[in-house]
């Protein structure tokens, strides 16, 4: 039953998102006469129907939860991705390693996150909001239909099989349990924001308050990208054993696109909120946005890329994301070419102001945008013409840092400014002091070493930025800053340490490559490290040859490290598993290779691969510097609608007892 209560549930849920989408489309056509005309009774259904929604969808993610927790072999799903043997938490992690399990979990997050927008929200015009809702079924109902039709995933097999076919083995691996979902909501949280602006842009209602409702969805999206990106950089940097934290590989470079537009998107919707500007620029960016969330969703399930992250699926799934894809963003690209001269400008500012520096570093980030999509997409055109293309850091660093470098100088200055208007000679001092970092750094390390210039120039705006992301707080009572100017602060100093760990692991970085047998030592970095052993091992659906090294530095008692080469039986692969010591200084990462002869005594010798990678940590610290400075962010948001709140409804009741008194003025008659 467990397959049929799912498959119901997903059933009655698109049901209520196609009422959901005709509800709120009603209700902007139908509003109540005053003096007690009547509504289409259709109009009033899409909160409801929003609510009630997000509980059956899931509904259904839990019913194939515990399915995979039960090994249930008679649903074809499971067979094919799970095996009895597996451990228990990689069987409830492989429920989203997998196509239609991962696109449950996406549908499961959409329906919940309309839910709660139905359910709290109340601040939009009705209209406004009955419009968002409509877009949000509409949004929905294409993956209820993409997964009903063409990825079931409760489909039976007609004789259940005898044992399951097992899971990637590199998805064995507790970062399946964070990495994935941290992304989906973030994706999620996009489709909402994309929802709220075709809503106010379909009403005409792209205003301050339409910001301030839409800010926190887009924060919390930010929030959830920033830190799924960070854990699925360091587990593919341990995972993998390769030794590298960023390949950008096209499946990597689909959850950076759509982060990069939430940043942009970020930095305009609060200024919307704030200042009423840049109007068209939130609509535009909250298009683009979910544009990218929904192409990296073609690209991973399209079977057009060959990717350890991407799920091998046959091309009929991806020309059916692919129509998803041209409704949804066709269709907004065509109401926002219709509606774009209809939105008002906003107050107007000048070029050399915080509401400036944000416009700017908006279309680095977009030209950025533009290098990754276009490095993205131009081997897979190439491909279709018979001609094979490799794109990779040699274009997407130097193509990247064209844009990137003006853009951290300007984010190293904008928090400075005033809004509005403002003159650099207001901040000389702090103008010269980024400059002065800037100089110093780069001459030390031209000193120090004979170094490329992009780890240069990357230490030394680190250092600058490091330095600016502090410089709001100067002259103010550190007690009285909002909470959400210290996540402005802790996010642009997260920003800092990463670029500054990026930059020390591309110039610093040492390797070694070596065949060593037992007894023998290989020195990197200051490290002395002795192969001491090589033992067969067995784990619960895996053997392994694992190494023993002994690894010591300036004479002091070594650290045992155990690097393993794998190989799984269900299904059959063979992976890396490597070794780490962290020092506050940097990261020393072993892997063991296979068998390389013997040495001249007779004695087995095996490849041993080393790198010392001084402060390469920095880089998810400073991720989870950047996510920790989101959250704060939205802290402070709730603090402050708090008091607002507080505020008014004190003020409610104050005059509620003056006017008990006879001292206030008289409340309003109702109308007749």
């Amino acid at each position: 039953m467990i397959a049929e209560i799912g498959l119901a549930a997903l059933w009655l849920a698109a049901a209520l998102a196609v009422l959901q989408m005709i509800s709120g489309a009603l209700a902007l056509r139908t509003r109540a006469r005053e003096g007690g005309g009547d509504a289409n009774p259709m109009a009033f259904y899409a909160r409801p129907a929003a609510m009630v929604q997000a509980a059956l969808a899931v509904l259904a993610f839990v019913m194939l939860l515990y399915a995979f927790a039960i090994t249930d072999l008679s649903i074809k799903l499971v067979a094919t991705n799970s095996h009895s043997a597996k451990p228990f938490i990689y069987k409830l992690t492989g429920t989203w390693g997998n196509h239609e399990g991962s696109m449950l979990l996406w549908v499961a997050v959409l329906a919940l996150s309309g839910g709660l927008l139905a359910g709290a929200e109340r601040r939009l015009p009705e209209r406004t909001m009955s419009a968002t809702l409509s877009v949000q079924g509409f949004v929905a109902l294409g993956f209820y239909a993409f997964l009903l039709l063409s990825s079931n995933p409760f489909e039976r097999l007609p004789v259940p099989a005898l044992e399951g076919s097992g899971l990637n083995p590199l998805l064995q691996d507790i970062g399946l349990a964070i990495h994935p979902p941290t992304l989906y909501i973030g994706y999620v949280g996009l489709s909402v924001a994309f929802s709220l602006a075709m809503g106010a842009l379909i009403t005409r209602q792209v205003t301050p308050d339409f910001a301030k409702v839409m800010r926190p969805w887009v924060l919390g999206a930010w929030v959830f990208l920033t830190f799924g990106i960070t854990a699925g950089s360091y587990w593919a940097y341990y995972e993998l054993g390769w030794g590298g934290w960023w390949f950008w590989d096209p499946v990597e470079n689909a959850s950076l696109m759509p982060w990069l537009a939430a940043t942009a998107l970020l930095h305009s919707v609060s200024v919307l909120a704030a200042r009423d500007a840049l109007r068209t620029w939130t609509i535009m960016l909250g298009v683009l946005a979910f544009s990218m969330s929904m192409l990296g969703t073609f690209l991973v399930r399209s079977g057009v890329l060959t990717s350890v992250h991407a799920f091998a699926v046959d091309p009929e799934r991806g020309t059916f994301i692919l129509v998803l894809l041209g409704l949804y963003i066709g269709g907004a690209l065509a109401l926002f070419a219709v509606r774009a001269g209809s939105i008002s400008e906003g107050k107007r500012f000048t070029a050399t102001s915080r509401e400036g520096a944000l416009v700017f570093n908006n279309v680095m980030l977009s030209a950025i945008l533009a290098i990754v999509l276009l490095g993205t997409l131009y081997p897979l055109l190439t491909e279709a013409f018979n001609v094979r293309v490799s794109v990779g850091p040699p274009y997407f660093n130097p193509a990247s840092a064209i844009f990137a470098i003006p853009m951290f100088l300007v984010m190293a200055v904008g928090p400075l400014l005033r809004w509005k208007d403002d003159t650099p000679r207001r901040i000389q001092f702090e103008l010269s002091l980024i400059a002065a970092l800037l100089i110093s750094v780069v001459s030390l390390v031209a000193i120090l070493g004979d170094y490329a210039i992009l780890p240069v120039l990357g230490l030394a705006l680190a250092v600058g930025l490091g330095v600016a992301a502090f410089l709001p707080l100067r002259g103010r009572k550190l007690a009285r800053v909002p909470v959400a100017v210290w996540g402005m602060v802790l996010a642009h100093f997260g920003v800092a340490v990463a670029l500054f760990g990026m930059a020390s692991e591309s110039a610093f970085t040492q390797e070694r490559l070596a065949a060593v047998s037992a007894g023998q030592t290989e020195s990197i970095g200051g490290f002395d490290v002795m192969l001491e052993s090589v033992d067969p091992v067995a784990g619960p659906n895996w053997t392994a040859i694992e190494a023993r090294l002994a690894v010591s530095r300036d004479g002091g008692d070594p650290v045992m490290l155990a690097p393993q080469a794998r190989n799984f039986w269900s299904p059959p692969q063979a992976t890396s598993e490597s070794a780490l010591i962290t020092r506050w200084n940097g990261q020393l990462y072993a892997v063991i290779g296979d068998a390389a002869g013997v040495d001249a005594a007779g004695n087995a010798r095996w490849q041993l691969r080393l790198w010392w990678k001084p402060f390469v940590t920095f880089i998810w610290y400073g991720g989870l510097l950047i996510a920790l400075g989101g959250v704060l962010a939205i802290a402070g948001r709730v603090q402050v609608d708090l008091r607002r709140r507080t505020a008014t409804r004190l003020g409610e009741e104050r005059r509620e007892g003056l006017r008990a008194l006879g001292k206030g003025p008289k409340a309003p008659e109702p109308a007749e």
